[in-house]
């Protein structure tokens, strides 16, 4: 009994003891810990008055909350910190916009001397005997820009830009596009198929841009002594009248823009080069072609009628619009002579054209043979020649393309023109076909650019007979302007081959005879066939059975789906 008591005293102390212990333990925590959070923050924020010391804790300590002058003291040194900062910025920024116009007057530099090294047709040193260069750009002249003057002078020397590249054959001819403000003109239709279309890559979009851009603010920057006396006229993209671009994929890109000039029929050219890096200015010169007469020679056999209709587009182009054309008509045989001669008599007597010849040979029909006489039968010097066919409609503004195109000694000028369709096939039946003028759209659905064709050509007749003229062993038609046209590839004449949308084939029945060798024969069939329709249009005659078929099989399922 007397244990049972004791043990359940020293349970009942036990227990007080646990219970003193808990209750000092609460009472040394709530004694030792901080009262308030503002303790806190005194702790850690600076005071007014107190160094770095007082700050960190090993200064002097201040009791009570941080008042507003600890905070506006705290706000004037982030303040002063952003400020530090923003000028650090500023300083960085001017020293960007110091390194941008250095390079700038660098490459300003490089395209000055680049025009000089051009305007004397090779690289090298600048006329005082030291280096290429701009201001000082001498031996001591930054690696750099030395480099780039170099890079700039091989790309631009490689291309075909002063003067022609010997070529094997025609297949190794980089041709021209050529472009207007709104469209291209290109023998590379890629997925679109379309021969004229606005440029539908960006990137295209923005390269033609620079270029038209780039020109104007040329035209536009005055010249030292080369305009003097002359008004000042300010050149704007109305004046842009079309331009011819060609790639070198390992070169870089040769753009030549025409606009018009100050006067009527003067023209301002321009050269650039894209040797891929900046846009460099090769050429700003004048041109002006009111004293530039074109002989335009025809060879013909028969085809009086055609030769009526071809004479209606003459008077009304070379005549009215232009005024500075000669007409050569080479006429072999005899057989519709008469007619020939009828025309031509008619309109010079109606509107007083007296500028043409009318040349005749009792000969077989030779395309060669007759251009070859006509070119050597011109006694007037040296003359821009333009091979043409009686089949052929041009316009003014490719006469003038011609003058442009094609310089003596220097370069000639192979237009591609846009070959029409079969009108029958395009619009369905003869009741349809509108007129000729109205015809002349560049479609995809209505013509093709000729670029197997090489016969309408613009080039000087001393270009001409230098280079040995046609192969006058040729008969018959076809293979006479392809062997020509090699010959200008042989030689060091730079050919501009590009589409001209002022010069078109109009359709006609096209007959192959049989006398013709077997590689003329080939050529004139596969001619022929490409004549007649675009591929799609072929392909649907092709399979016009098959068509009409599928077509009778529907017809009773649509009956019987109306009458449920």
């Amino acid at each position: 009994m007397l244990r049972r008591g004791l043990l359940a005293w020293v349970s009942r102390v036990g227990v007080l003891l646990v219970l003193v212990c808990c209750s000092l333990s609460l009472l040394y925590v709530m004694t030792c810990s901080p009262h308030s959070e503002d303790n806190l923050v005194s702790h850690a924020l600076p005071r007014p008055g107190l160094g770095v010391g007082a700050a960190g804790g090993t200064g002097a300590a201040q009791s009570g909350p941080p008042g507003r002058e600890d905070y506006q003291a705290m706000l004037a040194e982030r303040e002063e910190q952003h400020k530090l900062h923003m000028a650090s910025l500023k300083k960085q920024i001017a020293q960007l916009k110091e390194a941008l116009q250095e390079r700038s007057e660098q490459l300003k530099g490089v395209q000055d001397t680049m025009e000089r090294a051009a305007g004397r047709g090779q690289g090298g040193q600048s006329p005082g005997g030291g280096a290429l260069g701009e201001g000082g750009q001498g031996p001591g002249a930054d690696r750099s820009h030395t480099d780039l003057q170099e890079f700039l002078r091989s790309q631009l020397g490689r291309a075909e830009v002063h003067q022609g590249t010997r070529l094997p054959n025609e297949y190794a001819m980089v041709p021209f596009e050529s472009f207007t403000l709104q469209r291209v003109y290109q023998l590379e239709m890629g997925l679109t198929r379309h021969p004229e279309e606005k440029p539908v890559r960006k990137d295209r979009r923005d390269e033609l841009s620079e270029a038209l851009e780039t020109a104007l603010r040329s035209l536009n920057t005055p010249r030292d002594g080369a305009d003097k006396g002359r008004t000042t006229k300010v050149y704007s993209p109305s004046d842009f009248i079309e331009g011819i671009a060609r790639t070198e994929k390992d070169k870089g890109t040769l753009y030549e823009l025409t606009f018009k000039g100050d006067q009527r029929r003067e023209f301002r050219k321009l050269v650039l080069f894209r040797p891929f890096g900046p846009l460099m200015k090769v050429k700003n010169e004048r041109v002006d072609t009111a004293n530039v007469p074109i002989n335009i020679i025809v060879p013909l056999s028969q085809r009086a009628d055609k030769f009526r209709h071809f004479m209606h587009n003459f008077r009304e182009v070379c005549v009215r619009q232009d005024g500075r054309v000669h007409l050569t008509v080479v006429y072999f045989g005899k057989d519709q002579m008469n007619e020939v001669r009828s025309t031509l008599e008619n309109t010079s007597r109606e509107i007083n054209f007296k500028n043409f010849s009318l040349l005749q040979l009792n000969e077989e029909f030779s395309r060669g043979r007759g251009l070859d006489v006509g070119a050597r039968a011109w006694k007037g010097g040296n003359v821009l020649l333009f091979f043409c066919d009686v089949d052929i409609y041009f316009t003014a503004d490719f006469l003038n393309t011609c003058r442009l195109n094609a310089q003596p000694g220097k370069k000639v000028f192979y237009p591609v023109l846009f070959s029409q369709y079969n009108p029958t096939l395009i619009y369905g039946n003869r009741d349809n076909i509108p007129p000729v003028e109205q015809q002349l759209a560049i479609k995809k659905d209505t013509g093709f650019w000729r670029d197997f064709g090489f016969g309408m050509t613009c080039q000087y007749r001393s270009d001409f007979i230098n280079i040995g003229g046609f192969d006058v062993d040729i008969k018959g038609w076809g293979g006479e302007d392809v062997h020509l046209y090699r010959k200008y590839l042989h030689s060091n004449l730079l050919v501009v081959r590009s589409p001209s949308r002022g010069l078109f084939h109009l359709w006609h029945e096209k007959r192959c005879a049989d006398e013709l060798p077997p590689e003329q024969y080939r050529m004139c069939m596969q001619s022929k066939a490409m004549n007649e329709a675009s591929h799609g249009q072929l392909g649907m005659l092709f399979f016009r059975h098959e068509i009409e078929a599928h077509l009778r099989k529907q017809k009773p399922q649509r009956s019987v789906a109306k009458k449920t």
